[in-house]
């Protein structure tokens, strides 16, 4: 099995509304719900069928999806559940 590459840690952040850019250090172990916009300040959330910010505003995706995969995310067994 070829080895994993390693888990960028850091994202580039870009508010859908001001277009403010930020660059973010990501939480390795779990998803980040809320982000508030430096710019404007307006409390983003997780587009539909994301986990987290970074995977919908982020340059890169979350540590989990990126280790893991959509099935490593902590919020893909929400969403299994929510779709049963």
């Amino acid at each position: 099995m070829p080895a994993m590459p390693p888990v960028i840690p850091q994202s580039i952040l870009t508010c859908p509304l001001c277009g403010h850019v930020a660059e973010e250090t990501m939480p390795l172990d779990a998803c980040q719900w809320f982000y508030e916009c430096k710019g404007c300040r307006q409390l983003l959330t997780p587009k539909p069928g994301d986990c987290c910010v970074f995977c919908s505003y982020g340059s890169v995706p979350c540590p989990p999806i990126q280790a893991r995969g959509q099935d490593g995310c902590c919020g893909s067994k929400a969403r299994q559940g929510a779709d049963q």
